[in-house]
């Protein structure tokens, strides 16, 4: 049995597969098991298999990485779940076949004002009543009566990471998790990556503190919305003054047939009905998928236009407590057919979908901060074997926070994506907490301990 059958026949499956259908499939008998689990574990790492559920709900499948993109079985009449697991209704497939075509078969389209005059708030609405109730209900915290902000800064730490990260990755950007975390934290500069992108990461970082710091006083107002342009695109506009200011000459769309306004006076005046309706807006998560519909649809700004959406998205949360929306593992590919699917026939039904998706994502990566503080953390406890392995490894080779990153990266790709980061944050958080009275647990001597703690610090 070879990783490449394994990897052929998970392809050809219509749906993520259990290790008994893939011992079946496979005619693998049970004492061949391990070796079986064994080469998942390297696909898995390879970035070819993914890994979903837990315990007996375990399911192997094809990533998008690795293979083509799949539809998996239907789950319900109407619907097809598209690989890793976000499930699109029907209408949101059209959009998707539709802007996914040639762009020879796409009729060119301008902007439709009509588009936003028709919205009218509180009374036109993209969500249903249920979808709004059911992100209520999954955002909820326990700081929903505290001043505005108060659960943002208590997960400040994790929340910079995870959004810069990810709103810079649906940018094209090649920072890894850890790269970004080591940028943020200890300002450290990876090598290979460019300007460009270390730039990103950190604008990304400034934008939130301000947004987290003044949760109380941002809004869906100018003062908001071109501060946070201003910040997101510092340093990365051709000339300075750009920044934080309405476009005032056309722009493109790369790979669309839609072309934005380009009449500066026109642009202002619909910037401005844009962010009037948009404060109305009573309902947080309808709010911000207004802003993620609209804002990159009237493209008002030279530049960074989809990032600011993205930011803005975040205020009603940080306003009201909710958790916030991070965009973790959104696929770049399905989020942008969402916004082409805007751009070219005025349709949300696919950007929706992908809303919908990333908050309750979102919303469940940050569940473990929203216990109560002093507990042991179960999560180091699941993971004890694993960190104390890894850091042992670590502190024995002597390396350094550079040539230690590679070497963390390779391990985490084995943990279970949904646990990645947090596994990344505990390895590298249990290295620097190490000290001449903790260190004997990891199975070093004071000698190693002296010359790999010097290294580490250097």
């Amino acid at each position: 049995m070879e990783q490449r059958q394994i990897k052929s026949f998970l392809e050809n499956s219509t749906s993520p597969l259990s290790i008994s259908e893939l011992m079946a499939g496979l005619n693998i008998l049970a004492k061949e098991k391990r070796s079986l689990l064994r080469r998942l574990e390297a696909l898995i790492a390879d970035g070819v298999v993914m890994r979903t559920g837990k315990g007996r709900s375990i399911r192997y499948l094809t990533t998008r990485t690795g293979c083509k993109s799949h539809e998996v079985q239907e789950p319900k009449s109407g619907y097809k779940k598209q690989s890793p697991d976000i499930i699109l209704t029907t209408e949101a497939l059209d959009v998707k076949n539709i802007v996914t075509g040639s762009i020879q078969s796409r009729t060119p389209v301008t902007y439709n004002a009509e588009f936003l005059m028709r919205y009218e708030p509180n009374i036109s609405s993209y969500l249903s009543n249920k979808e709004k109730s059911d992100l209520a209900i999954a955002g909820v915290t326990a700081q929903m009566n505290e001043p505005g902000g108060t659960y943002a800064k208590k997960i400040l730490e994790r929340l910079l990471i995870d959004l810069s990260w990810n709103s810079s990755r649906l940018e094209g950007n090649s920072y890894s998790l850890l790269e970004t975390k080591m940028l943020i934290d200890k300002g450290i500069f990876p090598p290979g990556k460019s300007n460009k992108e270390t730039q990103m990461i950190l604008n990304h970082k400034d934008v939130i503190e301000f947004m987290v710091e003044n949760a109380d006083t941002i809004g869906m107002n100018r003062y908001s919305i071109l501060n946070i342009h201003g910040m997101l695109s510092y340093n990365l506009l051709p000339t300075r003054p750009a920044s934080g200011r309405l476009r005032t000459h056309a722009v493109g769309i790369g790979g669309s047939v839609y072309t934005p306004l380009g009449i500066p006076q026109k642009i202002e005046e619909m910037f401005d009905l844009m962010l009037g309706k948009a404060d109305r807006i009573k309902d947080p998560f309808e709010q911000a998928f207004f802003m993620m519909v609209h804002l990159p649809y009237l493209q008002p700004f030279e530049d960074v236009n989809k990032r600011v959406s993205r930011m803005a998205a975040g205020i009603p949360f940080y306003k009201k407590n909710y958790a916030p929306l991070s965009f973790i593992e959104v696929p770049n590919d399905l989020y942008t057919a969402g916004l082409l699917g805007v751009y070219e026939l005025n349709r949300v039904e696919l950007l929706k979908e992908v809303f919908i998706w990333a908050y309750q994502r979102s919303a469940k990566q940050y569940e473990i901060q929203r216990q109560v503080l002093g507990e042991p953390d179960s999560f180091r406890i699941q993971y004890r074997a694993d960190l104390r392995q890894l850091v042992s490894q670590i502190m024995h080779a002597g390396l350094t926070r550079s040539t230690a990153q590679p070497v963390i990266n390779a391990y985490a790709a084995k943990i279970p994506l949904n646990d990645r980061l947090s596994f990344i944050d505990a390895v590298v958080d249990e290295l620097d907490s190490i000290h001449e009275g903790n260190f004997a647990k990891y199975y070093v001597t004071p000698s190693q301990f002296k010359i790999w703690s010097e290294h580490w610090e250097s």
